[in-house]
């Protein structure tokens, strides 16, 4: 194909830009409310970024990569128009990196998954052809966008009313979290082994019945009971006085980081499984027409792409993602790691249940939906409106953001190669 090598090396040099804003708004989303309610250090958070960012991107991306590459839009009209096809996707890596560059830069968490579909059905839909436009798969996709956050919501605003009333707003709190933190710790095994372990298994091909699943979804909740109560004995020790009540909501809280950076472990997995396989899809596209070309079926090199998107990803992190982690863990409410916890479960369950059915849904707006659950739990006061007002704003601009720098870049790139 001709200027195939340039189509290579230009998707995967604006695809490193687009990962890179993916860190920067998107992960720097999901790391917030652990940063922001100081559950982890600043070293231990990025110790679980980069783990288990990774892992969910090679363990449990390839279904979404699929859904963007190829359910979106018609597989055989691309295959008769391969240049267009190029185009178009190199037109949305641009949408994509500018605008998440563009957030990233005023502190806004704005969706990657609104971003990446919402150009691809643009440019499908006017260069392409409406027909082009596999439109109850966008349907599904859409109504995720609306129920994903919704559900999260509801699931933290549940959570952590359970724990206020278990816990917090027991007679004897310490004694109460003592009792019921390892029903907590269990639950979090639970969400765990179906990100993880399961996924994994899948990965390498091993089937399992559904006493099998079960069995390693309770051995692997029971690993991290185990785990988790340990690292709680340890604190507990250096505490050789009797505490007064207000010293026993600081020893609580403590219990709760631990469950915090378990759950931290789940909701980055969620994100890398989903955020990092919506970018790469477009590139995944891009470089099997070229190479084969088809848009469908690439093996170990969707594999590499995946492991290189996530580098890309923990870089933008590590470099600009203070402002969003700034907006999103300090801003919409106070958090501590018991709220914290409340919301980064609710989402990380939500998460995965969609992407496990390969919709791809945003992680963003999953878990700015669960930190509102929580704030809302505590009252219409513990929220900040006005932060809340501009971040459902920024959501609604960038569909059609994303869909007119599509357009305008798909014109660009057609009038430069021919």
């Amino acid at each position: 194909m001709e200027y195939g090598l340039i189509y290579v090396v230009l998707a995967c040099c604006v695809g490193l830009w687009m990962t890179w804003g993916i860190g920067a708004n998107d992960l720097a989303n999901i790391m917030s409310t652990t940063m922001g309610s100081k559950a982890v250090t600043v070293k231990q958070a990025l110790a679980i970024a980069i783990v288990f960012e990774i892992a969910g991107a090679l363990l449990g991306g390839s279904g979404v990569t699929d859904t963007i590459r190829g359910r979106i839009l018609d597989p055989e009209v691309l295959q008769q128009t391969p240049q267009l096809f190029i185009y178009g996707m190199l037109s949305v890596l641009m949408a994509g990196a500018v605008w998440m560059t563009m957030a990233s830069f005023l502190g806004m968490p704005v969706s990657i998954t609104n971003a990446i579909v919402g150009a691809l059905v643009g440019v499908g839909a006017i260069m392409l052809g409406l027909n082009a436009v596999r439109w109850h798969e966008v349907s599904y996709i859409a109504i995720s966008w609306f129920s994903s956050p919704g559900i999260a919501g509801v699931l933290a605003f549940l959570l952590f009313i359970s724990i206020r009333r278990s816990i917090l707003g027991a007679e004897h709190p310490l004694e109460a979290a003592e009792r019921y933190v390892p029903f907590y710790l269990f639950l979090v095994g639970i969400v765990l082994s179906f990100m993880t372990a399961l996924k994994g298994l899948q990965h390498f091909n091993i089937h399992l019945n559904f006493w099998q699943r079960s069995g390693v979804v309770l051995l692997t909740a029971f690993g991290v009971l185990f785990l988790g109560m340990h690292t709680i004995k340890k604190i507990r020790l250096k505490l050789k006085f009797k505490l007064n009540r207000h010293t026993q909501f600081h020893y609580i809280e403590a219990m709760f980081s631990v469950l915090m950076a378990f759950t931290a472990c789940a909701m980055v997995f969620a994100h890398g499984s989903n955020d990092v396989a919506i970018a790469v899809g477009p590139i995944a596209g891009i470089i099997s027409v070229v190479v084969k070309g088809q848009a469908m079926h690439d093996g170990l090199l969707l594999y590499g792409i995946l492991l290189g998107g996530s580098f890309g990803v923990i870089i933008g992190l590590i470099m600009y993602g203070r402002k969003v982690i700034e907006t999103v863990g300090s801003a919409i409410t106070t958090l501590t790691p018991s709220r914290a916890f409340a919301a980064t479960l609710a989402a990380a369950s939500t998460v995965v249940v969609s992407t496990s059915t390969g919709i791809p849904v945003s992680a963003t707006q999953t878990l700015v939906g669960a930190v509102f659950g929580v704030g809302l739990a505590r009252g219409i006061d513990a929220l900040n409106l006005t932060v809340i007002r501009n971040i459902f704003m920024s959501w609604i601009i960038t569909i059609p953001a994303a869909a007119g720098l599509a357009t305008l870049f798909f014109y660009l790139l057609r009038l430069s190669f021919g």
